[in-house]
C-alpha cells in the first residue's frame, strides 16, 4: 500500500515539474486574498506570525504573506517548485513529499494548504493530517482549499485528486483534532453550482 501511495505521489509531482513555468504563468495572477484573510484573521496570537505555506508552488503566496509582514516558509515535493518559489519569494523553502512530511513540532501560527490537500489519496490523508496538526503551535490555525465534488478520487489526467463533499472533509478534520471555525465556497458571489473550490478553516 505504501509504494501504492509513493507512486501515485511521484506522478502528480512529476507532473508539476514538467509543467513547472507553465503552472506559474497561469496561476501568478490568481486572487486568494479571501483565503489569506481567512487564515491570518482566524489566528489569535500577536503577528507577525510564522506560516507554513503547504504545496507552496512557486511561491505566489509566500511572497505576500511575507510582504504583509509574517514569517513565511514552504514547502513542496516539486523541485522545479522549490527552486522557483525560494527565487520568487526570497523565503525559505523545504523540499518534502506531503506523505512524508518532517516538519519541526509546534512552530506555526497558520498552515496554508491552498490547492493542494485534495491530491493526497484518502488513505494516506489522516497521517498527513495528523503531522499538519503536530506542526501547530496550540490554537494555531490550518486554512484548506480544494475542489469540491461527490467523495470520489482517482486520476484527473495525470494528477490524482480526492474530492469532498463538506460533511467527509469535516469527518477527516475532527477525527485528527481540529474544531472546525468556519468554511465558504469559491469563487465568491456565484451561485453554489458555480463554485466549485470548497475553502475551510480549522484550529488546533
Amino acid at each position: 500500500m505504501t509504494d501504492n501511495i509513493d507512486n501515485i505521489t511521484r506522478r502528480t509531482l512529476d507532473y508539476y515539474d514538467g509543467h513547472a513555468r507553465e503552472f506559474f504563468n497561469g496561476t501568478i495572477d490568481h486572487d486568494v486574498t479571501q483565503n489569506i484573510d481567512a487564515l491570518l484573521g482566524a489566528i489569535g496570537a500577536t503577528p507577525p506570525f510564522t506560516i507554513l505555506d503547504l504545496g507552496c508552488g512557486p511561491g505566489r503566496d509566500l511572497k505576500t504573506f511575507s510582504a504583509l509582514g509574517h514569517r513565511a516558509i514552504g514547502v513542496d515535493g516539486s523541485a522545479e517548485f522549490v527552486a522557483m518559489a525560494r527565487a520568487y519569494s526570497g523565503c525559505e523553502v523545504w523540499q518534502q513529499d506531503f506523505v512524508h512530511l518532517d516538519l519541526p513540532a509546534e512552530m506555526f501560527d497558520g498552515i496554508f494548504a491552498n490547492a493542494v490537500l485534495f491530491h493526497i489519496p484518502s488513505r494516506a490523508l489522516p497521517k498527513v493530517l495528523a503531522d499538519l496538526y503536530a506542526a501547530l503551535k496550540p490554537g494555531g490555525v490550518l486554512f484548506s482549499s480544494n475542489p469540491r465534488g461527490d467523495n470520489e478520487e482517482g486520476w484527473n489526467g495525470p494528477r490524482y485528486g480526492s474530492y469532498y463533499d463538506y460533511e467527509t472533509w469535516e469527518r477527516f478534520m475532527i477525527a485528527a483534532k481540529f474544531s472546525a471555525v468556519h468554511h465558504y465556497y469559491r469563487p465568491p458571489n456565484l451561485p453554489r453550482d458555480e463554485q466549485p473550490w470548497l475553502a475551510s478553516v480549522w484550529r488546533k
